[in-house]
């Protein structure tokens, strides 16, 4: 297997967020500086540069299904834009804190739009508009991830982690975690809810079935969370090495996972939309492809001049986004 250049483009400022369109035809890249770049998938051509947000650009969503690119930045606010115009069409202003996380809901209202700023959650539509305010969180909210069915949100914040309810907006459950949590990953089939934790740890919960899990003893906190495509495979950060659990059955925990090897601390995990590869990435730029299940899992290493701050695969999972802090984006093409 061979990750071969398809085109390389380079940013103002590192790259902040990188995300696919949902066909696939465009690649955004946010600069931590403000501009938002929107390149062609086929060749790399800069179709339109977006302002983004002054002092800075967060964190950006594309609409399920439809020709809306969301941003949040440093000024406060959420800026919609119509990407094939290059086009601003609408702001919504959540108050003085920088909006850190956005999340389009899944499924048939794919045009809900949950952002979180501060320890304010807005529910917001692609005019701007506010369809609901939430009750401020405890403290300020540190991840924000939909269910992939759509029917809840999970929002992290010290303390733990709250689900909201997408249709009328009431708490569905809430779990205390007393640390700080990084990140939030739900499995495909909706079973799992899984955090990276400050303390440094991964924790699981089964909704469902009000079933708690955890695995420790990770050299620093985890921000890194993947789940594979069956639900089976979850990959985390935090450390060296890329670990890979197996969350069959009765879950992970007392299981020994698969330890794949990096030379620095690993800092973003992708895995394929529809197929298995797995993508992992190091702050001395290494960048492999895994195949976890495999005996020899390792199928292909690639070497950056910079440590990656984003992994992304295209939705045919031909292509690999890699976005670094040096300001380059790197697309790779993936040959079987």
């Amino acid at each position: 297997m061979q990750l071969t250049k398809h085109w390389a483009a380079t940013l103002e400022d590192y790259v902040i967020d990188l995300a696919w369109s949902p066909d696939g035809a465009q690649l955004a890249a946010a600069a931590g500086s403000g501009p938002v770049s929107l390149f062609a998938a086929a060749g790399g051509a800069c179709r339109h540069q977006l302002p983004g947000h002054d002092n800075g650009t967060n964190c950006l969503a594309w609409q399920p299904g439809a020709a809306v690119l969301a941003t949040g930045g440093q000024d406060g606010a959420v800026k919609f834009w119509d990407p094939a115009a290059g086009q601003h069409t609408a702001t919504a202003t959540l108050g003085p804190a920088w909006v850190e996380h956005l999340g389009w809901r899944p499924g048939a209202d794919s045009s809900l739009l949950f952002a979180a700023a501060g320890k304010n959650l807005t529910a917001l539509r692609p005019d701007g508009s506010v369809v609901h305010a939430f009750p401020p969180a405890p403290k300020t909210i540190s991840a924000l991830a939909w269910q992939p069915a759509g029917g809840c949100a999970a929002v992290a914040y010290f303390g733990g982690v709250c689900l909201w309810d997408a249709d009328d907006f009431i708490a569905q459950k809430e779990f205390t975690y007393a640390n700080g949590i990084h990140a939030l990953v739900w499995s495909p089939d909706n079973r799992w809810l899984v955090s990276g934790n400050q303390d440094p740890s991964v924790h699981l919960w089964i909704p469902a079935e009000d079933i708690e899990l955890q695995m420790s003893g990770y050299e620093g906190k985890v921000k890194e969370l993947a789940f594979d495509r069956t639900s089976r495979w979850l990959a985390t950060g935090g450390g060296r090495d890329c670990c890979v659990w197996d969350c069959a059955g009765a879950g992970p925990e007392g299981r020994e996972p698969a330890m794949l090897p990096h030379e620095a601390k690993v800092c973003a995990v992708a895995f394929q939309h529809t197929h298995g590869l797995l993508a992992t990435a190091a702050q001395d730029g290494t960048v492999q492809l895994w195949s976890p299940e495999r005996a020899q899992p390792l199928r292909a290493t690639v070497k950056m001049p910079a440590a990656a701050t984003k992994l992304a695969w295209s939705p045919d999972d031909a292509l690999l986004a890699i976005g670094s802090a040096k300001g380059a984006v790197y697309v790779l093409k993936c040959d079987a």
